[in-house]
This record gives C-alpha cells, structure tokens and sequence, in this order.
C-alpha cells in the first residue's frame, strides 16, 4: 500500500471546510501499523481510504496518490477494492446484513461464489480466529458490543483479504478479548497480511509501525519495543490525594435510595444472564459495573432504565429524569447540528439555560453547528454525552461512555460525571476502560459467572436490597 501527496477534503455539504488528510506519504507492507491521535485528527479518513469509501462513497476533492494491493484507489471501484480489503467499522453494526453470526460471516465468501466447502471453511477458520465460535447460532441482535465487534473483525477475515484496515476494534473489548485481538492483528501480520489499526487503547506491540496524524498530518515514529508490556486487569484502587490519604469519592453511600433491584433476574429474551440480584444505589453515588463481553452489562443498565422489564423480581426508581447511554451514540443523534440535539434535550426536560455549558465542559463548543453525522467516532460519542446530560437527570446509565474517546475527553468526562453525582445524581456507568473506573473511584462491581461481585482492589457494597 502507497499513498504519495495525499490531501482529501470532505465535501461542502459536509461541514467540514479544512482539509481532513494534508500532505500524506505513507509506504506500508506486511505488518502491523498503528495510527494514533486525538479524536478528529483524521485517523478514520485515512482508514477509509484504504477500501475506497474516501473518495467514492464520501466525494469531496481527492488530490494525489493511493494505491492498494496494485490498484489505484481513484480508478477502482469500491465493490473490486472490497476483495482485497477487510474492514471493520467503528460501529460493527453498519456492515452487518445477516441475523445470525455463522451467516454474517459467510455473507463475503458467498459473495465471491466460492464453493459450499471452501465457504464453511473460511467461516470456521474465521470464527475460530476471532474467538467467537461458540457464538455461530447466535443471532446478532442478542450480542453485546464486544461481541459484535468480534464478528465483524471474523467477517472481513473471512474474505481472505490482503489488507485488514481496523477502526477502533478495542472501543467495546473487555481486557481478554483486547489481549486475543492483538495476538490475531499479530498472527496475521506475520503471515504477510497488511493490518492498519487506528486505536486509542493499543499498547506497544513488538515490531509494530506508529503513525500519528495531527489536523491531518502524518509522522512515522520507530517500530514498538521488541517486549511489549503486559495489559493490566481492571483492578481499580481509589486515588490519593497530595498527602496520600484517600481521595474523596462521588459517593453519598446514606443518602436516599436512587434505583433498587429486589430478586431481580436479568435476561435477553427468555435467556437469563444474572440471576437473584439485590442491588441498590445511592443518590450522589458512582457505581461502576466492569465484566467480560456478553455478561449482562447492557441487559442490566436496560432493566434499571425500564427499558426492558426483569424476567423476575421487581425494579424501583426514584421520581425524576432518567438518562441512558447506548453502546451506539448514533441512535441518539437526529438533528442537522451538536447544538440543536442538545437545545431539544433542554426543552424536553424543561430547563432554562444555554447548550453552551455542556458543549463546553465535554470539549464540543468548536464543534456545535456540525452535523452530528459529519463527526468523528469520539467525537459523536461526546456529542451523545452531551445530549443525555444536559438534562440534569436524576439517574445516569451510561454504556461504555468513552468508547472511541482520546485521553483528554475522557478526563472531561470523568469531570462531569463527578459533577452530577455531587449535585446528587446517582451515575451507573459499564465499562472496560480502567482510567476512567479510576478517575471516577466510585463502587466497582464485576459481574462473573452470572453474579455480581466486587471488584477485588475496592470496598464493595454487593447485595443491598431495595
């Protein structure tokens, strides 16, 4: 892969004037790349390119050079680029077109017209790559985030492709699936394969390129450390502060009961996946929910927002607003502006005051009269946070909330969930990312083998009946 002089604009319509590639050279061959930077840098455009998507798909002004596996991207249609490119979307779900997992992945082979038992291969091959052979039956919709993840990173493999181009794989991964996903991008490097990865939470990995992009520039740093350092489990320890005492939490342990779970069973369908929970919160209280993917951390943030009933026991909430974060930003995001979807969450609840505020603290001011749609990954997913934030809720459920996030967004989110639980909101937030269960310090349950538990490396309070 060749890229020589390129610089790309988005179109007009697009909302975004600058240019979002400048200047880029770029020789790539069998390996593993990592492209780093912040949110916006460019990382996805670059990415896109790859298969083609940028310019076909997107238009704008393309100027330069990019050549993939021998083809010139300017002069190759996409659906050709596609057989020689895998990739795997911020958001999984954009490239699924089948119900179950097995299907999904046999979609590209069968494409291709491969025969019946070459097809079968390449899908066992495929899922027994990514991990996920177990889940072949199951269908797409009864998946956790990471899972789906999984599945599209096994239906471009499936493609045999020459290049694999990655968008943010790890956003939705628990620690063992990251740690498998990078032994795969490995394996596949060193069978010759070109892999191309933008993502914030990979570390140093032996032999690997770096590529940072910055507005839009390139540079190449040296190739990681031949040792890389092991990945930590997410064991979470309170602060401390100056003077190494503890650090105060957003915590109001005695304050009045927030949510309440009684004998409640937490299920997908008929399928139950936690069992017997007692849990209550605290108004003013943090709790973080971590576990591996599939365990339930969706299903039981749904089940506390009312958004799916128990398949037993009962679920209370205290009167007032209740604010909930999908996995998924876009099914928030409707509106031609960040503003205008934030404005209309102030007038549902009824508040006066400026989206400003909100847009301020979680770094979005600069970014309030683009189109949603337009932005980055990170950037949409702020745009999400800002949404069911601004209405002061009462109750903050917030799936996976720094999925695609830069360091210094999530830090502002840290921020303004510590804010909220001190006005005396109760925050319930699942995830995978260990800084921001540190920042936040708040209670650390895990769910394993169908119960929750406390997280080893802080004080629980599993258990509480409403």
């Amino acid at each position: 892969m060749a890229i020589e002089g390129l610089t790309y604009t988005y179109p007009a319509w697009s909302d975004r004037p600058l240019p979002a590639l400048r200047q880029i050279d770029l020789a790539l061959g069998a390996g593993l790349t990592i492209v780093g930077g912040d949110s916006g840098s460019g990382k996805s455009t670059l990415l896109r390119v790859c298969n083609g998507l940028v310019p076909h798909f997107h238009g704008g002004a393309f100027r330069g050079r990019a050549v993939v596996c021998g083809l010139d991207v300017l002069a190759t249609p996409t659906r050709q680029l596609a057989r020689h490119v895998g990739f795997v979307f911020q958001e999984p779900d954009m490239g699924f077109v089948r119900g179950t997992v097995a299907r999904e992945v046999a979609f590209f082979p069968e494409n291709l017209g491969l025969p019946r038992a070459s097809i079968r291969r390449r899908v066992a091959e495929a899922l027994e790559q990514t991990g996920i052979g177990d889940l072949a039956s199951r269908r797409l919709s009864t998946l956790s985030g990471g899972e789906r993840q999984r599945v599209a990173l096994a239906a471009a493999l499936a493609a045999g492709p020459s290049v694999v181009a990655m968008d943010e794989p790890m956003s939705q991964l628990d620690e063992r699936g990251a740690a498998a996903l990078t032994t795969t991008l490995c394996a596949l490097a060193d069978a010759g394969t070109t892999v191309l990865v933008a993502e914030h939470r990979l570390g140093d990995v032996p032999g690997a390129r770096r590529v940072s992009l910055i507005d839009g520039r390139a540079s190449e740093g040296p190739a990681c450390d031949p040792v890389a350092p092991a990945r930590p489990a997410l064991r979470v320890t309170r602060p401390t502060d100056s003077a190494g005492s503890r650090a105060s939490t957003p915590r109001a342990a005695d304050g009045p009961t927030a949510w309440s779970l009684s004998g409640v069973t937490v299920g997908v369908g008929h399928r139950p996946v936690l069992e017997g929970v007692d849990l209550a919160g605290s108004a003013g209280e943090v709790v973080i929910v971590t576990g591996s993917n599939g365990s339930g951390k969706t299903t039981l943030l749904r089940t506390i927002a009312g958004l799916v009933g128990p398949l037993a026991g009962s679920v209370e909430r205290h009167p007032g607003r209740v604010a909930y974060l999908p996995q998924e930003p876009g099914l928030l995001l409707h509106r031609n502006s960040v503003r205008a979807e934030v404005d209309q969450t102030l007038r549902w609840s009824q508040l006066a005051g400026s989206a400003d505020d909100v847009l301020e603290i979680l770094g979005l001011r600069a970014l309030a009269e683009r189109d949603p749609r337009d932005l980055s990954g990170g950037q949409r997913q702020r745009a999400a946070l800002a949404v069911v934030l601004a209405g002061r809720p009462s109750l903050a459920l917030l799936d996976e909330p720094t999925r695609g996030m830069d360091a210094a967004a999530r830090t502002s989110l840290a921020g303004v969930l510590r804010r909220l639980a001190e006005a005396g909101a109760a925050v319930v937030a699942a995830t995978h990312d260990v800084q921001l269960a540190r920042e936040l310090a708040g209670r650390v349950l895990r769910i394993e083998d169908g119960a929750l538990v406390p997280d080893e490396g802080a004080p629980g309070r599993v258990g509480q009946t409403a």
